[in-house]
């Protein structure tokens, strides 16, 4: 992985064999940020994403493995009790042009991603929310 920092926004390109979810954790920990948007392209060859049943309040995950193109990597970044918290969702395509998508677990780069991390001047924290069942935004007074 590489990056590079212009002000409030940050281009990475994560490599080969590198995993998206781990290499933003590193990078907004070492620049320490508390608060972002994120996007990104590229290729896997691995992927877990997952669905939150609503009913069930827990998430569904499954992985996939081979060729796939990511069609969109949209997320954020927020704290959860003063710790990094990421949430991000994935679609890819195969080569059939079939679509799959979720919230992103975790995700091998086959060729390269191209990140876009732009910081927002902030901190929200999350906080969980027993009749949802996921860590939701909470906004200060």
């Amino acid at each position: 992985m590489e990056y590079k920092r212009f002000g409030k926004n940050i281009v990475v390109r994560i490599d080969k064999g590198e995993d998206i979810v781990e290499k933003l954790i590193e990078i907004a920990t070492f620049e320490n940020i508390n608060l972002a948007s994120i996007n990104a392209l590229g290729a896997v060859g691995k992927f877990t994403i997952g669905l939150f049943n609503t009913k069930e309040k827990k998430y569904f995950s499954n992985t996939y493995e081979g060729d796939f193109e990511i069609v969109s990597l949209i997320g954020n970044i927020t704290l959860k009790d003063g710790q990094i918290y990421h949430h991000m969702h994935m679609s890819v395509a195969d080569k059939n042009n079939n679509v799959y998508g979720g919230h992103l677990n975790s995700a091998i780069v086959s060729a390269t991603c191209e990140m876009i991390i732009n910081i927002i001047d902030g901190c929200i924290e999350r906080i969980f929310n027993d009749n949802i069942g996921l860590n939701l935004l909470k906004f200060n007074e």
